[in-house]
């Protein structure tokens, strides 16, 4: 599930018919390559997600970036020179049957080898997480998942999170949190030794992955939360609204926040954290050449 909230039975809905299979994947190397294929690659090479031998477990959700992620590991696994293993698993946290059986039907209709495990996740942060379920959600669907790769023997853990997300991240934290603490590519983690997360759809715009699914035809869900669509909804669309308006006033604006994160001078910030402990430049100041420029 997406931080979004939304309805019980939300989708997106298609454009046009459902195109057969063999149609599907000849424009993720075709017409799509570009936008998701190429950028897909590019930041699993820059980032080291993958090596030889490797076992992922590719988290499904049902919605159309875990659609686009499972099309394209299945892509980079038939024509690409790393060898790796995959399973794709969705840690069912109490969706409605008809929503279930959306997305089995997806994903047979996309050759996406669905494995579906319960976790009653739903009904847990419906009784404990009060208005704003979606962070409670997330965490505890993301330690179901360690649970399941470690039981399945996999060594990395693939979410869907995209190039919009990680924008939206960065401004949630500046604008509510008051800190510059962005979405990492990928992260090891912290109760689960040699387990690793990665998001592999770091470069990939949503714009991309909602063109590509609508064009196809596939009815992906948007949220499926149970949960949320009672709840109060969070911060995640007033935080979009701003970035749209932000892209209208600041040519490329999103490409620069990204950017930034890539690109922090650390001789002219105020403080920063590392290991759990806070440092301010001032305990460098006689150490260090903080000279005007």
């Amino acid at each position: 599930m997406s931080g979004i909230a939304g309805s019980g039975c939300d989708v997106l809905l298609p454009q046009g018919e459902l195109k057969p299979l063999n149609e599907i994947e000849r424009s993720i190397i075709k017409g799509y390559k570009k936008v998701l294929l190429s950028k897909f690659i590019k930041a699993i090479k820059d980032y080291k997600m993958l090596e030889e031998g490797d076992r992922v477990l590719v988290a499904m959700s049902g919605g159309k970036d875990s659609l686009v992620m499972a099309k394209l590991f299945q892509e980079l696994q038939k024509h690409g020179n790393i060898k790796f293993e995959l399973e794709f698993v969705v840690m069912d946290p109490g969706y409605h049957e008809n929503i279930r059986e959306l997305m089995i039907s997806n994903c047979k209709h996309l050759d996406i080898p669905l494995q579906i495990y319960p976790s009653y996740i739903f009904d847990i942060v419906d009784r404990i997480a009060k208005d704003y379920p979606c962070y409670m959600c997330a965490k505890m669907r993301r330690g179901a998942l360690y649970n399941k790769a470690r039981e399945l023997g996999c060594n990395k853990v693939a979410l869907g999170h995209h190039f919009n997300d990680v924008i939206e991240t960065t401004m949630l934290n500046i604008t509510f949190a008051g800190s510059f603490k962005t979405m990492l590519p990928k992260l090891k983690s912290s109760n689960f030794d040699g387990l690793e997360l990665i998001r592999p759809m770091y470069y990939i715009e949503e714009k991309s992955i909602i063109s590509f699914i609508q064009n196809c035809g596939i009815q992906a869900l948007n949220c499926a939360c149970m949960v949320a669509a009672k709840k109060i909804g969070n911060k995640r669309y007033e935080i979009r609204a701003l970035i749209e308006e932000l892209k209208g006033r600041f040519e490329d604006f999103d490409k620069k926040l990204f950017k930034a994160a890539d690109n922090v001078n650390v001789e002219a910030i105020l403080g920063w954290k590392k290991g759990g402990k806070k440092y301010s430049y001032l305990d460098f100041y006689d150490e260090e050449d903080f000279h005007e420029e």
